[in-house]
C-alpha cells in the first residue's frame, strides 16, 4: 500500500500546504474511508453521505490509529491540532493521489471490462499470473470511480502485476478509469445487454466498453471477444495499440481446438498451445472463453505451459459465480446468483442443458434488471430458448421473470413451469421435488437475492 510522508504527498495531489510546517514529516500508510476498518498509520478520507458526514468521524479515525486525514474546505471547523489536509474534494484528491502513485510504481497493469464475466476473468488472470509474479487484484466490487483509485492505493510497491476490474453505468466512466490505471493489457470479455437502460443499445454498450483502450499506449494490447461483430467491426482498422482476439471461431487469434464438459468444469485445448490440456474448474463454455483471454496474457508474459495449466486448474472464483454446492437429498446446486443479463442467463441455461449425470434438471431464474424498455421482451425470449427435452422444470421469481415463465410455456407443459412472487413458496415446492442427483441452477440479478434460495436448499 502507499507509504509516503505528507511532504511527499504534497508532490502528488493538491492540498493546503500550510500544514507542512508542523506535520510535514508525518507518514501515512494506506488509505481508508471507513473508521470501522482503520489500520495504524492510515490516511482517513471522509465523505459526505446522505445520512452521515464522514468529517464528524475524523477524530475517531485518529483515535483508532489514523496518522492524517483529508478535509473538504467547504466543511467548517477542521481540527487545528491534527495533521489535516484541506482539499477541494475528497473524491478528486483520492483520484489524483492514486494516479500519481500508479505512475510511481514499476508494474504491469491488466484492465478488465465487459458486460458479463469481468470478475471471473479477473480471478482467472490472477490465478494464472500468480504462478510467476507477485499479483494483486480488485477485491469485491471496487471497480468504479472511487473503488479503482482505492485499489491502486492498496498496491504494494513490490507488486509486479495488478489486475483491475473496470465497471460502468454510462459513457465516459471506463475512459476515466483506464486513463487513471494506464493498463498494459485491456480485456473486453463480451458485449451483452447490461446497462441498456442507460446506454440505449448494444452498439452504445460496445462503444462504452471500448473506452478501455483509451488508456493503452502503442505497446499496449487490447484482448477482445472476436465472435462479437460489434467489436470486430470497430477494430478492423489501423489502431494506436496492438490487438488479439479470442472466441469459438477459428477466425480468432486464439480459439479452442476441443472442449469437453467434466464433472466439475471443462477440459479444453487452444490453438496456440496445441499439445497442452487445460482443466478449468468452473462450469460453462462461456468460462472457457474467459479462460482463453487469461491464457493470452499469461502466454505474453512468459509463463510456461506448466504454469498456465496450474494457474487454470487452481482457479478460485469469487462466490456466487457458477459455484457448485451440495444440496439437500444429495442434489447438486449451481449458484450463479451474483448478476444476470440475457447473455449470461442464456449461458447458464446452456450449461444446465449440457450438464451430465443427473436425474432431473431444475432452473431457478429471477429478474434481470436494468434492461430498459425492452425488459419484458428480453425475459420472454430467454424463456423461449429453454429446451424441454433438456430441462425438466422451470421456476421463476419476480415480476419480470414471469415473462420468462410465459416464454417457457410456449415449449413446456403447463405443470413444468412455476412462476412465483414469494421465495418461500418457490423454496417449499422445490424442496418437495428435489431428489438424489438432481441439478438446480440458480440465476438472477443481484438485487433479487436468490442466494437465499440457495441457502435454503443447501445440505
Amino acid at each position: 500500500m502507499i507509504k509516503r510522508s505528507l511532504e511527499q504527498l504534497a508532490e502528488m495531489f493538491e492540498f493546503d500546504r500550510d500544514i507542512l510546517d508542523r506535520f510535514g514529516d508525518v507518514e501515512i500508510s494506506g488509505v481508508c474511508i471507513d473508521t470501522r476498518k482503520i489500520e495504524q498509520g492510515n490516511l482517513f478520507v471522509p465523505f459526505k453521505g446522505e445520512k452521515v458526514d464522514g468529517h464528524t468521524m475524523v477524530r475517531d479515525a485518529f483515535e483508532k490509529g489514523a496518522s492524517a486525514a483529508l478535509w473538504e474546505k467547504e466543511v467548517p471547523n477542521p481540527p487545528e491540532d491534527l495533521p489535516i489536509l484541506i482539499v477541494d474534494s475528497s473524491l478528486i484528491a483520492v483520484q489524483e493521489l492514486s494516479k500519481s502513485y500508479r505512475n510511481q510504481l514499476d508494474l504491469k497493469v491488466v484492465g478488465v471490462t465487459g458486460s458479463n464475466g469481468k470478475t471471473s476473468t479477473k480471478d482467472m488472470i490472477y490465478s494464472i499470473l500468480s504462478q510467476k509474479y507477485a499479483v494483486q487484484k480488485t477485491e469485491g466490487n471496487y471497480n468504479n470511480h472511487l473503488g479503482l483509485p482505492l485499489t491502486l492505493l492498496s498496491l504494494k510497491e513490490t507488486t509486479e502485476v495488478a489486475v483491475l476490474e473496470m465497471g460502468m453505468s454510462g459513457r465516459g466512466e471506463i475512459e476515466f478509469l483506464t486513463k487513471l490505471a494506464k493498463p498494459d493489457f485491456a480485456v473486453i470479455t463480451n458485449i451483452g445487454e447490461s446497462h441498456l437502460q442507460d446506454l440505449g443499445s448494444r452498439e452504445g454498450i460496445a462503444e462504452a466498453k471500448l473506452e478501455i483502450a483509451e488508456g493503452l499506449d502503442e505497446d499496449g494490447v487490447l484482448i477482445y471477444f472476436g465472435d462479437e461483430p460489434l467489436l470486430t467491426s470497430r477494430l478492423n482498422k489501423p489502431l494506436p495499440y496492438q490487438t488479439q482476439s479470442f472466441g469459438r471461431s477459428k477466425e480468432n487469434d486464439v480459439y479452442p481446438i476441443h472442449l469437453k464438459p467434466t464433472d466439475s468444469g471443462t477440459r479444453f485445448g487452444v490453438n496456440i498451445l496445441p499439445e497442452t490440456e487445460f482443466d478449468v474448474p468452473v462450469l460453462g463454455e462461456h468460462n472457457v472463453m474467459n479462460a482463453m483471454s487469461a491464457l493470452i496474457i499469461g502466454h505474453r508474459l512468459g509463463l510456461s505451459a506448466e504454469q498456465l495449466v496450474k494457474g487454470i486448474s487452481g482457479l478460485k472464483l469469487t462466490s456466487m459465480r457458477m459455484e457448485r454446492l451440495t444440496g439437500m437429498k444429495e442434489s447438486v446446486i449451481i449458484n450463479d446468483a451474483y448478476n444476470a443479463s440475457p447473455t449470461s442467463m442464456r449461458a447458464a441455461i446452456k450449461m444446465a442443458e449440457e450438464f451430465e449425470g443427473c436425474r432431473n434438471k431444475f432452473l431457478v431464474l429471477g429478474d434481470m434488471l436494468e434492461l430498459g424498455d425492452m425488459e419484458k421482451q428480453f425475459h420472454t425470449e430467454v424463456g423461449k430458448t429453454i429446451h424441454p427435452d433438456k430441462i425438466d422444470e422451470v421456476f421463476t421469481f419476480g415480476p419480470l421473470s414471469r415473462f420468462i415463465a410465459e416464454g417457457a410455456k410456449q415449449n413446456f407443459s403447463e405443470n413444468a413451469v412455476h412462476a412465483f412472487e414469494d421465495k418461500e413458496g418457490l423454496i417449499n415446492l422445490l424442496k418437495k421435488k428435489l431428489g438424489k442427483n438432481d441439478l438446480v441452477v440458480v440465476k438472477a440479478s443481484r438485487g433479487m437475492k436468490l442466494e437465499e434460495v440457495v441457502e435454503a436448499l443447501k445440505n
